[in-house]
């Protein structure tokens, strides 16, 4: 128990020492404070704070990814058709049956039928219309039947590796934009401290990641682009070479027929 001195007042007494013995701020708030903060760094958050030259580098980022994930999808759905309609016709071909009866059913199914079966249509119908002009030249006839399929071929090509560059570029390009947008996000960052009396963590953290998130976003970008036109360009060798194959093979029947 505490005695009071005769002479001398005590400062705290009742209510008074009982308010400073108190902690200033209850758990409750900063738990509050701490989960605001938290929120306040969320990447939506992040994205709707940004700058404006910030945010319009994240849509670009973000149309970019959109359409390269529109054209990874596409182009898987093409080379397996591809190569499934080439491992069918090469079953037929090899299978003993009639030139004719494969060109007649190729040329009334044009449009429907795979790369391979077409470039087989356009050998055999060149070939064709120089034994129906009866030259007398089986290598003229030969060349030009071989001239024909690496024309188709040169056509389906050009179809399989449509969009191929765009991925190429998307893959190399995005990372650039998105340093580019991290480099803005932190001048930002370091600009706002100017106008600060302390330079604390919290007052440069929300420019950080703001930076962060545009880099973020970049790689995100380019990452399935990259991955995706590696593993798309070895495919397409591969239907190359076997188109190639086939053209050699082909020509050796044909120069055999021509005799």
């Amino acid at each position: 128990m505490v005695r009071p001195v005769p002479g001398r007042s005590f400062p705290f007494s009742g209510g008074k020492l009982r308010q400073a013995l108190q902690p200033d701020a209850p758990s409750g708030t900063l738990q509050r404070t701490y989960m605001n903060t938290t929120q306040d760094l969320s990447i939506i958050s992040l994205v709707l704070n940004a700058s404006l030259l910030a945010q319009a580098v994240m849509a670009l980022l973000l149309l970019l990814s959109l359409m390269s994930w529109t054209f990874i999808f596409r182009k898987w759905f093409a080379i397996r058709r591809a190569r499934a309609q080439t491992e069918r016709f090469e079953r037929d071909f090899w299978s003993g049956g009639d030139l004719q009866a494969l060109y007649q059913s190729a040329a009334n199914n044009r449009h429907t039928i795979g790369a391979l079966e077409r470039i087989f249509e356009s050998g055999m119908r060149e070939f064709l219309k120089g034994k129906e002009k009866r030259l007398n030249d089986s290598g003229a006839i030969l060349d030009g039947a071989r001239r024909a399929m690496r024309a188709a071929f040169q056509r389906e090509m050009d179809v399989l590796e449509a969009n191929l560059a765009f991925l190429a570029s998307v893959g190399s390009v995005s990372p650039y934009i998105g340093l580019f947008g991290t480099v803005w996000g932190i001048m930002n960052a370091f600009r706002g401290l100017a106008n600060v009396q302390q330079a604390t963590l919290a007052n440069v953290a929300p420019g950080i990641a703001e930076a962060l998130t545009a880099t973020a976003i970049g790689l995100f970008a380019a990452i399935p682009a990259v991955v995706a036109y590696n593993r798309y360009a070895h495919d397409i060798d591969r239907l190359a070479i076997r188109f190639e194959t086939f053209i050699e093979e082909f020509s050796n029947i044909l120069q055999r027929q021509a005799h």
